[in-house]
């Protein structure tokens, strides 16, 4: 059905590009574009319980992986998600991902999605990833990026404080989690004129 809406980001703005890869602000980290060769990181991510446990998400082979990387790549055609491996800029060395998990260029709405492999937990990783993704963002046109967690999980609810993300408010019984419904926390930037 039409509508009466411009859109807040023409559709074939971002993906005329390449996936931007971003820096942090200390130079340190740098999100790119997943590659093929990342599968074996991201399955290997995913057998982790605490992270199965807070995405409800399974990854059963390096093959799904690679499957999974491929429908990254839709996703930034279709602009309707950006996916970034978080890596070392030094050494290239992956430590998460970070994405605009989903993306509404009419409405100019995106919610936030990230995870951070547990040997590189600790040291600021999300939050400065969030930073530049949210950067980008708000420069890219977006009017309200959604940062949603569990109440149970207050490392996220650190993150999202940590990088500018205040509380909106609470959905309740908003998510279904391996062991029933969760509250969420709605953490939320928008778009300052």
């Amino acid at each position: 059905m039409p509508t009466d809406l411009k859109p807040t980001i023409p559709p074939g703005t971002l993906c005329a590009k390449p996936l931007p890869t971003l820096p942090t602000t200390d130079g340190e980290l740098v999100l790119r574009r997943a590659e093929l060769s990342d599968a074996e990181m991201i399955y290997e991510a995913f057998q982790e319980p605490a992270l199965r446990y807070w995405h409800a998400r399974t990854m059963e082979s390096p093959q799904e992986a690679r499957e999974w990387i491929e429908d990254t790549y839709a996703g930034w055609r279709n602009e309707t998600a950006a996916q970034w491996i978080v890596a070392r800029a030094a050494d290239n060395a992956p430590l998460g991902r970070m994405a605009l998990r989903t993306m509404d260029l009419c409405e100019g709405l995106a919610e936030i999605g990230y995870w951070v492999l547990p040997a590189a937990r600790g040291q600021g990783v999300a939050p400065r990833a969030l930073a530049a993704v949210t950067d980008w963002a708000l420069a890219a046109g977006f009017h309200r990026i959604e940062l949603l967690h569990s109440t149970r999980n207050e490392p996220s609810c650190r993150v999202a404080e940590k990088s500018g993300y205040p509380l909106e408010g609470t959905r309740r019984s908003s998510a279904l989690h391996t062991d029933g419904w969760h509250d969420m926390h709605a953490h939320v930037r928008l778009q300052v004129p």
